[in-house]
């Protein structure tokens, strides 16, 4: 619902297209991260997990993070636990190459994971399939409707960790375009986002599209948590930020090494 948000612009046919020409594909995000892995999209939004395995196909484009600051990704239970009962415990995931499940590899090195699409995982729960869940998107926000219970909230763990801000997702752009042609897709989205904060009652009436039966209150409260400042730039500490989440996966052996960071920036205007 972010990234909707985010393309709100676009979608809207508001803005210099500069010959360009998007189309909104709305996929779950693993599946996009697999779709990348396989170098289908242009431009496409992705976990930044899965970076490094596309640092050699797709630049980073400087805008659309999505940026969570002592917030993200939780882990729900429906019984009462601590984050260390957690070790050795069958835990829901929304796929191998999220950022949430990054996350948890690093906070709780022993768990077993079982992969299910990311709006399965609160029922999974309920159901008793699975001791823990690991929601994302809108989950973070509603999961108490669903009588659920907070175990671990990682955005605030990697806060207490790294003193940084949390990038969960990204934008890339296919390095194939060239630059110049990846700069002028940079310069839209940009735009777009630009368009979408100064039109936000229409933005977030289209982004709630998307945004799974939650009601607009929430949605703007979910939009605001992840469409913002850092949306507009990749700053300094969120450059700081992925290359001590690689390091430390690297380090712990969820990928085979820590990538070097390589953005596309949009033209000044």
């Amino acid at each position: 619902m972010d990234d909707a948000f985010m393309f709100y612009g676009i979608a809207a046919g508001a803005l210099n297209l500069r010959g360009l020409r998007f189309e909104h594909v709305i996929e779950d995000i693993q599946a996009l991260n697999q779709r990348a892995q396989r170098a289908e999209l242009d431009m496409t939004a992705i976990s930044a997990a899965s970076y490094p395995a596309l640092s050699g196909d797709y630049w980073i484009v400087s805008v659309g993070s999505s940026v969570g600051r002592d917030y993200g990704p939780l882990v729900i239970s429906k019984q009462p636990r601590s984050p260390q009962e957690l070790a050795g415990q069958r835990i829901a995931v929304p796929g191998l190459q999220t950022t949430a499940y990054m996350l948890l590899r690093l906070a709780v090195p022993d768990f077993e994971p079982v992969v299910m699409p990311f709006s399965d995982i609160p029922q999974a729960v309920l159901r008793d399939e699975v001791a823990a869940g690991l929601v994302i998107h809108e989950w973070q926000l509603i999961y108490r409707d669903a009588g659920l219970l907070p175990v671990l909230d990682l955005g605030t763990w990697w806060q207490a960790q790294s003193h940084l801000p949390l990038p969960l997702g990204l934008n890339v752009v296919k390095k194939s375009l060239k630059k110049a042609l990846a700069q002028d897709v940079a310069t839209v989205f940009r735009d777009s986002i630009l368009y979408s904060f100064a039109h936000q009652e229409q933005a977030v009436e289209y982004a709630m599209q998307y945004g799974r039966g939650i009601d607009a209150n929430r949605a703007r409260q979910f939009i605001g948590m992840y469409v913002n400042e850092d949306s507009l730039t990749l700053s300094k500490p969120c450059r700081q930020a992925l290359r001590l989440l690689f390091d430390r996966a690297h380090a712990a052996g969820l990928i085979p090494r820590a990538p070097r960071l390589s953005v596309i920036e949009p033209l000044k205007t």
